[in-house]
C-alpha cells in the first residue's frame, strides 16, 4: 500500500479546504496538516464553530446581512441614520463597510436582482422613510445595469441617487480595497443624475 492511501481521510481533509476561496493546493495543505499534528483542543473547536455557523448563521430577514436571529444588528439598531441604504452585493461588503466606519445607515443586500429582492429593497425604503440609495456594488457593466435599473424602478420615491467614488479599482471585491481608499469612496460617492 503507498503511502498516500493510506492517508484517505488526510487527502480528503485537503481537498475540502483546496475548495474554499483563495485556498490553493500548498496552503490546504498546511492547514490539513496543522489540524492533524496541531493543538487537539483547537482543532475540534474549529470544527465546532463550524458546526455551529452553519446551523445558527442565515441572512436577516429584512436586509440580507448575517444574522444569528430574524432581524441583524444593524437593522434593530434605533442609532443608524435612516436616512441612507447603502445597496452592497454581498453581506461580506457589509462587514467590509462597518469595519472602515465611514457608513452609520442601513444596508440592503442585492445579491441577484430579481422581483422578490426589488419588492423587499421597496418594503425596505418606505419602512426608513429613505432619502438617498448609495450604490457600493463593484464597478462593472453589470453593476451600472442594476444601478440604472434601480433608478428608474424607484424614481418616483423622491430618492437621491450616489454610488460609491471611483477610487475603488474596477472589478475588485470590496473586501480587497484599504480601509482609506473605502473611506473615501464612501465619504465622496458621486451623485447619480435622474
Amino acid at each position: 500500500m503507498a503511502y498516500n492511501e493510506d492517508l484517505e481521510k488526510f487527502n480528503e481533509l485537503i481537498e475540502s479546504f483546496s475548495k474554499l476561496p483563495t485556498i490553493g493546493k500548498k496552503t490546504a495543505i498546511r492547514l490539513a496538516y496543522h489540524i492533524c499534528t496541531g493543538n487537539r483542543f483547537e482543532s475540534i473547536k474549529l470544527a465546532h464553530n463550524i458546526e455551529n455557523a452553519l446551523h445558527f448563521i442565515k441572512p436577516c430577514q429584512q436586509c440580507g446581512a448575517l444574522s444569528e436571529n430574524e432581524l441583524c444588528g444593524i437593522c434593530v439598531d434605533k442609532e443608524r441614520n435612516k436616512d441612507t441604504l447603502c445597496i452592497v452585493q454581498t453581506p461580506k461588503d457589509i462587514l467590509t463597510i462597518e469595519e472602515s466606519k465611514s457608513y452609520q445607515g442601513f444596508y440592503f443586500v442585492l445579491n441577484e436582482l430579481d422581483g422578490d429582492k426589488l419588492i423587499k429593497l421597496e418594503q425596505m425604503i418606505l419602512k426608513l422613510n429613505c432619502k438617498e440609495i448609495i450604490f457600493a456594488l463593484p464597478h462593472s457593466l453589470n453593476s451600472d445595469a442594476i444601478i440604472f435599473f434601480i433608478e428608474d424602478k424607484f424614481k418616483d420615491l423622491n430618492l437621491q441617487f450616489s454610488k460609491i467614488a471611483q477610487g475603488i479599482p474596477s472589478g475588485v471585491s470590496l473586501e480587497n480595497v484599504d480601509m482609506i481608499s473605502l473611506n473615501k469612496a464612501i465619504n465622496y460617492r458621486t451623485k447619480l443624475e435622474n
